[in-house]
């Protein structure tokens, strides 16, 4: 859909405007026409992310709470009320959502970088500059082709009887899905971005979308040794369960953390890597100035998402999976199948993180590279040199902090979204159980249409405060700031504060983003861990522990520690006392 649309786009809007006749339009300026498309793709995965894990999370939230905790049924047992609402919502927010994301972020990686490769033939009055536009739509075009295969190759063994490591059958196909793609770059840089004027700038070139490439696959390991129950961190955290709730809470945001280390330190030698490669790429304009620095980067970003189709599949992997569980535990079929599901299920959650990672991984390439198209697109409107911004500014400065509070803000109420939606749930979870109390003797059948009905409605009414204050705020501050430089003498200076909000928020948001992903994907699969029998297994106290610790991976979608406002009550409720005694815990408010 990215490729087709931005290619359609172009061809049209080649077509129409006659682009490249005499008195028309450049073929290099083409490319800023196509903004508004990476627009709409973001203002829908927006609200695409936000609605999903608004539904997702106060669904998962209020079915746990409520049948494992206080009724003791197992995780999908179909008298829940909310089990249907909780398999609809890996759906929502892992499919849906994900889907969303991953196409604004190669939406936007293609049209920034052929803004980029535009801009950068121009300078260097490359005679035919069409090769460096078009090269994104090649790149991603080969990726459908070498994710396919790479999904034909998974196999099993064949033996019915062995059970092989579902995870290591996905990463076989990854790796061919990887070497494939290092074959095919390397192809599309030479017969793309060869120019005489730099014979081997194309190598260079190819190098930079090898760094990319390798990026992909170091944050896709470093996702997996962080949240699959077969490395120490995941059983780290499931042996803090033995000592309670409050030590889950903690060794869980411990993790995360920590987990931000290693995926900034790719991604920083990434972006210097990349630019260095592309600026001795040998390509210069007419004052001898290197130009290629921007596009390298923009290359490797391309490098890192040559991969995304498959990426995606193994997303996928995971509410497939849980769904399957659902309808064996729902079927009431022998433990053992039950078993199976749940290795396919921990498995999963540990791909979604996975892709997750990634696709912060590749936003935060890309964000580099929208800074440098926003720079360009302002120099180009107001026909003024927009080279840097100056954060020794005051205003420029106070605009950065507004980006970073920005975060915490949209993230705190994002989180309380899925509190109150949350608490709708498990009321109306536990109004069922008392006025139907035949449900748990499979006498009387729960009303399911009920929860999936309070999730949708109230994930499309939760996501509209948080999602206009991501839209509207640089909106408002990028107009007083221009009123304020228009009557101090300074014509930018409401462009240069919103590039500082935007610089700022981005990389508060890729912390944030790590952070929440790792720790709520660890904290699922530490209850997954001791299910499989580890530490007591089901129902043993450690469990009760590792489920509060999974409702409290609602902030993979969000942030917030707050108190519950009914903290002593809830200590001294012996019904809701084991999982609400927890500060930083506030689902659900007595």
């Amino acid at each position: 859909m990215a490729v087709i649309g931005i290619a359609i786009l172009y061809a049209i809007f080649y077509v129409w405007l006659g682009v490249d006749s005499p008195g028309a339009m450049k073929v290099t300026d083409l490319p800023l026409l196509l903004v508004g498309y990476g627009f709409g793709a973001s203002f829908v995965a927006l609200f695409a992310q936000l609605g999903g894990g608004i539904y997702t999370k106060a669904a998962d939230v209020g079915a746990d709470l409520v049948g494992k905790v206080e009724q003791g049924i197992p995780e999908d047992d179909p008298r829940n009320p909310a089990v249907i609402a909780d398999l609809v919502g890996d759906n929502v927010g892992d499919c849906a959502a994900r889907g969303a994301d991953l196409f604004e972020s190669i939406a936007a990686e293609i049209i920034s970088a052929m803004i980029l490769g535009g801009t950068m033939a121009q300078r260097c009055k490359i005679e035919d500059p069409s090769g460096f536009i078009l090269f994104p739509l090649v790149v991603h075009s080969f990726d459908l082709v070498i994710s396919s295969v790479g999904i034909f190759s998974i196999r099993n063994k064949g033996d019915l009887g062995a059970i092989e490591d579902p995870m290591s059958i996905l990463q076989k196909g990854y790796s061919v899905t990887i070497i494939l793609a290092v074959l095919t770059f390397g192809l599309s840089t030479r017969w793309m971005l060869y120019t005489e004027q730099a014979p081997s700038a194309w190598l260079n070139f190819a190098l930079c979308g090898l760094v990319g490439i390798m990026t992909a696959y170091i944050f896709v390991w470093i996702t997996k040794y962080y949240t699959d129950y077969k490395h120490e961190p995941v059983r780290t955290l499931a042996l803090s369960s033995s000592t309670g709730h409050g030590t889950n809470i903690i060794a869980g945001v411990s993790l995360g953390l920590e987990s931000t280390a290693l995926p900034v330190l790719v991604i920083s030698v990434a972006i210097v890597s990349a630019y260095w490669l592309g600026h001795t790429s040998g390509l210069v304009d007419e004052s001898g100035t290197p130009t290629g620095g921007l596009f390298g980067t923009a290359v490797a970003t391309m490098g890192m998402l040559s991969t995304a189709a498959y990426v995606l599949t193994m997303d996928m992997f995971g509410p497939i999976a849980d769904n399957a569980g659902g309808i064996v535990e729902m079927s009431q079929q022998p433990e053992s199948v039950r078993e199976i599901t749940d290795v396919l299920d921990a498995v999963g959650n540990t791909t979604k993180a996975t892709t997750k990672g990634f696709a912060i991984g590749s936003a935060a390439l890309a964000s580099f590279l929208l800074f440098s198209a926003y720079m360009d697109e302002v120099a180009t409107f107001a026909n003024v040199p927009f080279n840097q911004v100056d954060i020794a500014i005051p205003e420029v400065f106070v605009g950065g902090l507004l980006g970073s509070m920005l975060i915490y803000l949209f993230s705190a109420w994002a989180c309380s979204a899925v509190g109150r939606t949350a608490q709708e749930v498990v009321n109306e979870v536990r109004r069922q159980f008392i006025e139907r109390p035949g449900i748990m003797d499979y006498k009387e059948k729960p009303d399911y249409g009920r929860c999936v009905s309070i999730v949708a409605s109230a994930s499309l009414r939760e996501m509209i405060k948080p999602g206009a204050l991501a839209i509207i705020s640089p909106i408002v501050v990028g107009f007083v700031f221009r009123v304020l430089g228009y009557y101090t003498g300074h014509p930018l200076l409401g462009a240069k504060v919103v590039a500082a909000m935007l610089m700022f928020a981005t990389v508060s948001g890729i912390l944030m983003a790590l952070f929440l992903n790792t720790a709520g994907g660890a904290w699922d699969n530490a209850k997954k861990y001791i299910e499989t029998g580890a530490l007591g297994g089901k129902g043993s106290d450690s469990h009760k522990a590792a489920v509060t610790g999974d409702t409290r991976s609602f902030q993979r979608h969000c942030w917030t520690i707050t108190s519950c406002t009914y903290q002593n009550a809830c200590n001294n409720n012996p019904c809701h006392g084991s999982y609400l005694s927890v500060s930083v815990y506030s689902l659900p408010k007595i």
